[in-house]
């Protein structure tokens, strides 16, 4: 068998399978915008708005307001990041729009990055296991999560390769890694939850230093912008809390949790009453918040059996886990799938849960969604098609089943590392603990799969 094959039969047409779906849904929407002039469904509804996550934030980021007047939860790093990364002479007097056409570094430095996440996505998958690396790389670097990302102009794609860099293979040096993860949580602030598995390793000194690296790279950063201070910060993390409220489908669009769903099934909405039936809505209310709290909990209990045998659980799955526990937690974009998916695609095929997880991120990955009910055409600008165009969308059942599969993810591998530790501690007892040379994974290294 070739060295490039999953190795068993199911494992090929499945992975294959899926791997060429993506690969076909990419050709499939290159096609729709050149000959439709926007992107289509499930990509973002509003065409008129590509990259302006990162514009809108590249203005502020050369405003003394950023924290007082649009009161961002950002760190100073975002707005010193595309300061040094944009062309001062485009955002004079001008706004997100017509900056986006004039600064080519800032969409340069935009797809560079990407360049370098699909680099650092095979370059990974390749040293881990040549027989998933094509499937995997394929599925994760071009697939939904990524180029929604993209498409988005979101700091996760910067973000990203720093996360791969601190808590993948691919970097020996621990001082690196800390770096790396300093850099990352600056950018997003919830990947903090990812440097806390290390303490279930009993990892102190690293997890020490990824702290300091945080704080250094903050301190560092705050300095140079002069303005981001930790008061400016907790107090707009504050108000921001439970701010946003859903009033249609389109904000269910591509969202990574249930918390849009959750305020527009409350709002009680004719239409949503209508299509639902009041049941229905009732049971969904009462399901939904409940089945979130179930997944924290398996999270939560996964991580107690990894306290007590750490040896028995990769730290690639800690880390994925402890990253999900934060993503579930709060509504952060359906894009920042791509943290947890990444160390999803690290299991091996083998199990039930491990497999489930496997064909999960494969299934977010698909740019496809199923249509619930047609939405009436809207016209709107398009920058990629460089002319207004009607919009033919539907609202799908991809953003009510998404933030399900999401969860799924966690769950199911959590449920793995509760078996494999009772398992182990039933064969061998609580207290005989192993090395962790004894299941091949190095105390700096990740498992490998």
């Amino acid at each position: 068998m070739p060295s490039w094959l999953p190795r068993t039969p199911v494992q090929r047409w499945v992975e294959g399978g899926f791997a060429t779906a993506i690969v076909g849904g990419l050709i499939y929407t290159m096609g729709f915008l050149v000959t439709q002039g926007y992107l289509p469904q499930p990509y973002f509804y509003d065409p008129t708005d590509t990259w302006m996550d990162w514009f809108n934030t590249s203005l502020w980021a050369r405003d003394q307001g950023a924290y007082d007047t649009w009161a961002t939860i950002y760190p100073p790093i975002s707005f010193v990041f595309l300061r040094l990364f944009g062309l001062e002479a485009c955002h004079a007097g001008a706004d997100g729009g017509s900056v986006r056409d004039c600064d080519w570094l800032a969409v340069g430095t935009l797809h560079a990055f990407y360049i370098i996440d699909v680099v650092l996505i095979a370059w990974t998958f390749y040293k881990l296991d040549r027989r998933t690396a094509l499937p995997r790389a394929l599925a994760l670097g071009a697939g939904l999560p990524m180029l929604y990302g993209l498409d988005r102009g979101n700091l996760v794609i910067v973000t990203f390769a720093f996360f791969v860099l601190a808590h993948g293979i691919l970097l020996r040096s621990a001082r690196l890694r800390w770096l790396a993860a300093g850099i990352a949580i600056n950018f997003k602030i919830y990947l903090i939850a990812s440097i806390f598995p290390y303490l279930l390793r009993r990892r102190w000194r690293w997890f020490e230093g990824a702290v300091l690296a945080t704080v250094a790279v903050y301190v560092a950063t705050w300095g140079i912008l002069g303005i981001g201070s930790p008061l400016q910060i907790i107090d707009n993390v504050k108000d921001f809390t439970g701010i946003y409220q859903a009033v249609n489908f389109l904000d269910l669009w591509y969202a990574g949790t249930y918390g849009p769903a959750l305020s527009l099934l409350s709002g009680g909405q004719i239409t949503i009453v209508g299509l639902l039936g009041s049941g229905m809505l009732e049971t969904l209310l009462r399901v939904l918040p409940l089945a979130l709290l179930g997944v924290q909990a398996t999270i939560a209990l996964a991580a107690g059996a990894a306290w007590l045998r750490p040896e028995r659980v990769p730290m690639f799955r800690l880390v994925g886990l402890a990253t999900a526990f934060a993503l579930i937690t709060s509504e952060a974009g359906g894009y920042t799938q791509t943290m947890v998916l990444f160390f999803a695609l690290f299991e091996r095929w083998q199990g039930i849960g491990r497999r489930w997880a496997i064909v999960a991120c494969y299934i977010l990955c698909l740019p496809f969604d199923v249509i619930l009910y047609r939405i009436p055409p809207l016209t709107r600008e398009s920058f990629l098609g460089g002319a207004p165009q009607v919009l033919e969308y539907a609202a799908g059942w991809g953003p009510l089943l998404r933030p399900g599969i999401i969860m799924s993810i966690p769950f199911a591998l959590a449920c793995v590392t509760i078996r494999q530790v009772w398992l182990d501690a039933r064969a061998h007892g609580l207290g005989n603990r192993r090395r962790f040379a004894d299941f091949g994974e190095p105390a700096a290294t990740a498992a490998p799969i």
